[in-house]
């Protein structure tokens, strides 16, 4: 009765989390998470932290954002309202997709979720005024161990759905990830 489905993408360890709702005269019931179900799907997550954040406008971009070990963070990350387009950038050196990135629509009505283990970078664009977004993190928010990349970097090539309508200044100001290739590699190295 409402569980949950895990879909794999093209990047290992990136999981669309889809809830099974539960349907009657009522309305309906999905899960959103269940730490049992996430392990046995090979995306543990031990929740410490949510997170909400609400965009006025379509077009607005919020991201590429992680944190580095020993701090760096699981994401569960669910539109609430409105829809997003969702891009995970995999920075772990070790994995055979290291550099790249996939994108997912997110919308409330769809319900669905993106699971990104550590190591990845996360941002989204909203796709219509109004969008709220949701996420659950595995690590507390640690600012000395954030990093970042632009949204708009060419090597990244990410096929943002709208023109750009808001990006903040510290988004827009992150090196290119052939700049930080050197340090970002030994510093997300496998603990």
């Amino acid at each position: 009765m409402g569980g949950l489905r895990f879909d794999t993408t093209a990047l290992d360890g990136v999981l669309v989390v889809r809830s099974d709702p539960y349907e009657d005269e009522r309305g309906s019931f999905a899960r959103a998470f269940s730490r049992d179900e996430f392990a046995a799907a090979g995306a543990p997550l031990d929740v410490v932290q949510a997170n909400l954040s609400s965009s006025r406008r379509a077009g607005t971009v919020r991201g590429l954002h992680w944190q580095y070990p020993p701090a760096a963070e699981a994401k569960l990350v669910r539109c609430t309202r409105g829809a997003v387009f969702d891009v995970v950038v995999d920075l772990r050196p070790e994995s055979a997709t290291f550099g790249r990135h996939v994108g997912v629509v997110l919308t409330a009505e769809g319900r669905d979720a993106v699971y990104l283990p550590p190591r990845c970078a996360h941002g989204y664009q909203t796709l219509v005024d109004d969008t709220e977004v949701g996420y659950h993190v595995s690590h507390a928010h640690t600012p000395d161990a954030e990093g970042g990349l632009r949204p708009d970097d060419a090597d990244l090539a990410v096929a943002w759905p709208l023109p750009f309508t808001a990006v903040s200044d510290r988004d827009a100001a992150w090196p290119d990830l052939a700049v930080q290739l050197v340090g970002l590699r030994r510093r997300m190295a496998a603990p």
